[in-house]
């Protein structure tokens, strides 16, 4: 056993240690078809974490079958919506106790401080579970039509097998988000996690048996995206899909549905911007952007990268923020060390993402307020460790341009309303944007003249439960999630009519 492991609880050492951590389909934990595993590697120290089942086309397919069978014979589609809520809240009360348990596995997988795992990533999982298991309850779903000469009505029901492919960044709380709506309009799922961090998901299969969900109900095929993922999106089975990632993969999997003429919602990229006024707290609004880009290692697509300031607290706001960063700068580790302020990237690929950016950047003009770089972590230095990095320059600069998924900012001055605005909607994407200003009615006027699925005042990353979440442009297409409309996504209309002569 790894000295890693020996650090953890007995359950997660336990699941880490197997000699292959298996897929689940129908009920069953079973190999890939052909044998195949993986590694995943903790990106905190670069040493194998566990080897996992490699699905392949194959498998998918066994998957697939597997849901589609169970959204009809095992009565999952047509239970009674109280008892499927009833299955949902119970697993949901199974995550909160299990919340130690899952929060040490995401840190391991992912790399980030265990505090946020068990303080928000987990818990808000079970949130959501609960959230859509509530609102299928109260939602009504048969409408009459007032039309003469007929009897009409309009009623909603399950599409069947939904498929969905989840990125590594939030591999749990994005479970949470996008299967709770499915599953609880009575859809069954097949879920092809990133190859990068599958750990928490498949762990969760143990907990939807324990909550009694019905063999088939859920199917976790982990593999390579040019494998299990491909095979996913254009399999002609499924009967809804949604993406979750970058905009490059999402045209591929919109492509692979529009050929099957499935539905599909694309959850993709952001390049936020924060608009600060000066009128504001400059050094509470410094504290809370800093804050942002560093949350998740900046591996957030939501987060604020371009902050677009006003010119005459621009000093005093670069004074504050350069200052934060370094304290995280300061506090990079181990993502289970108590005192950890900021863990690694995912992947040594992405730190080299992130580190090209910036030397692209700087080559491009960009001047480094604060320099990023490479950082090191003493007993753990195979992991895969970047420094925050806060830049300026030209608004058309590649890293005031393009998604890096680090912890690199972009700052610009602006003087009039209008410029700052131009600024934030020269960007292709169109996810999530902030507005900091005392004066309540220009902040409005800004926030609901950003280009964007979600303006927020004041604040940045604000993810409540009723509260519509996605984005436009190329942050997305056919829905968001956390609304209620997300609920109503999963369920296909369908008109009842009949002539009364």
């Amino acid at each position: 056993m790894t000295a890693i492991l020996q650090n953890v609880s007995p359950e997660v050492a336990k699941y880490l240690s197997q000699d292959s951590i298996k897929m689940y389909v129908d009920g069953q934990w079973s190999p890939a078809d052909d044998g195949g595993v993986f590694p995943v590697l903790d990106p905190g120290n670069g040493s194998v974490l566990a080897k996992v089942a490699s699905g392949k086309a194959s498998d998918v397919d066994r998957a697939v079958r597997a849901a589609r069978r169970a959204a009809h014979k095992t009565g999952w589609s047509t239970m009674p919506v109280n008892d499927r809520a009833v299955i949902l809240h119970r697993l949901a009360d199974l995550i909160d106790r299990h919340v130690e348990i899952l929060a040490e596995i995401e840190s391991l997988d992912v790399g980030k401080p265990i505090g946020q795992a068990k303080g928000f990533d987990i818990p808000d999982a079970a949130r959501t579970l609960r959230y859509y298991a509530d609102l299928s309850v109260h939602t009504r779903r048969r409408e009459p039509i007032a039309v003469s000469g007929y009897e009409a009505s309009s009623i909603r029901v399950p599409y069947g097998a939904c498929g969905f492919i989840f990125p590594w960044n939030f591999p749990f709380l994005l479970f949470g988000w996008g299967v709770s709506p499915a599953l609880a309009a009575g859809n069954t799922v097949v879920i092809k996690p990133a190859e990068d961090t599958p750990l928490s998901t498949l762990f969760l299969a143990k907990l939807a048996e324990q909550a009694g969900v019905p063999p088939g109900v859920i199917n976790i095929v982990p593999g390579y995206g040019e494998n299990a993922g491909a095979a996913l999106a254009s399999h002609p089975d499924i009967q809804r899909m949604s993406f979750t990632g970058s905009p490059e993969v999402g045209r591929l999997v919109a492509e692979a549905c529009g050929r099957n003429l499935v539905p599909v919602k694309l959850e993709l990229g952001g390049k936020g911007a924060a608009v600060v006024f000066d009128d504001v707290n400059v050094d509470a609004a410094a504290d809370a952007l800093s804050s942002a880009i560093t949350l998740n290692s900046g591996q957030v697509c939501c987060t604020a990268t371009r902050w677009v300031v006003h010119e005459r607290v621009m000093r005093q706001f670069v004074d504050r923020a350069v200052s934060n960063l370094k304290n995280v700068d300061k506090g990079i580790g181990y993502g289970l060390d108590s005192g950890t302020k900021m863990g690694p990237v995912v992947s040594e690929k992405q730190r080299q993402r992130v580190l090209g950016y910036i030397e692209r950047g700087e080559k491009e003009g960009a001047k480094a307020l604060l320099e990023g770089g490479r950082a090191s972590v003493p007993g753990h230095e195979a992991g895969f460790y970047v420094k925050p990095a806060l830049l300026t320059g030209p608004s058309d600069n590649v890293c005031a341009r393009d998604e890096i998924f680090g912890p690199v900012a972009y700052i610009m001055p602006f003087t009039e309303e209008k410029e700052a605005i131009e600024l934030v909607n020269k960007s292709h994407y169109g996810l999530a944007n902030s507005v900091w200003s005392s004066n309540l009615d220009r902040a409005n006027r800004v926030a609901e003249s950003l280009v964007a699925g979600n303006s927020w005042i004041n604040a940045h990353n604000i993810f409540k439960q009723g509260i519509p979440y996605g984005g436009t442009n190329l942050s997305g297409l056919g829905g968001g999630v956390l609304g209620p409309e997300t609920l109503l996504d999963y369920l296909r209309p369908q008109s009842i009519v009949r002539p009364l002569s």
